[in-house]
């Protein structure tokens, strides 16, 4: 029922869009029509440069996303297992968390030039800090009297982790999961529209400057697609990995 909701909500939105510019609510050199978008995506489709920027933006999406979420679980759970080390740290976390990964434009560029590199940094950067913060929360979330019966069974680091941390913090570690896709995303396409490397927003960036806005839009489009399906699948992974969570409970019909 909600994805028909959420399907009849965008075919509403694209039929506004069909008809704003026809009837002069809004000039139609600058918003096409839903039809002429929708063509120029037909036409997009069918060219090879597409497919090779859709290649480069899944590739750097994803790749920026494995090594985020490899980086955050490892580093929080390190740090977060530790009481003394997460005192440590806390206050350079709170520093650097907030730093918006588009400020380290001018050095990545400086150092890795308009490459597929420079965006890959960036995409970490911003994703790393979504997961790892959630990784610290679930550790953090651990019961005292479980933490007190796995030493009271001298369980050993590992064993603690696996049958202690891992499992309390994967809830955590899921929704990380899944604010960092989206952000990734965001800086994928962020990257290659200012930095100039290879994908879609290279793309978007080349339509604007020539004024082909059809195109422009058509390969907007794309990247909505992309972040709807971000969010599908890892809806979808969520309740796979979940499916033993009362909160994944909740969601199944009786």
């Amino acid at each position: 029922m909600n994805a028909l909701l959420g399907l009849a909500g965008l075919l509403g939105f694209g039929l506004l869009l069909e008809v704003a510019p026809r009837v002069g609510l809004v000039p139609e050199r600058y918003f096409p029509p839903t039809s002429t978008i929708l063509g120029e995506l037909a036409g997009q489709v069918g060219e090879r440069a597409f497919w090779v920027a859709v290649g480069d933006t899944v590739l750097t999406w994803l790749l920026g996303l494995a090594i985020a979420v490899a980086l955050g679980v490892v580093v929080g759970v390190a740090i977060g297992s530790v009481p003394l080390v997460r005192a440590a740290t806390s206050s350079t976390i709170e520093f650097l968390r907030p730093i918006p990964s588009v400020a380290l434009i001018p050095l990545v560029v400086v150092l890795h030039g308009s490459t597929i590199t420079s965006t890959l940094i960036l995409v970490v950067y911003a994703a790393f800090w979504q997961v790892l913060v959630q990784v610290l929360h679930g550790v953090a979330d651990i019961d005292p009297v479980a933490r007190d019966t796995a030493r009271s069974y001298r369980l050993d680091r590992w064993a603690r982790v696996r049958y202690l941390t891992w499992p309390t913090a994967l809830p955590y570690v899921v929704t990380g999961v899944r604010l960092a896709a989206t952000v990734a995303l965001i800086l994928t396409i962020t990257g290659e529209l200012v930095i100039g490397s290879p994908g879609l927003g290279q793309l978007i960036a080349t339509a604007r400057q020539s004024g082909a806005v059809p195109a422009m839009y058509a390969l907007i489009v794309v990247t909505g697609v992309f972040g709807v399906l971000a969010n599908v699948v890892t809806r979808a992974a969520e309740r796979r990995a979940l499916h033993w969570h009362p909160s994944m409970r909740a969601e199944v019909p009786a």
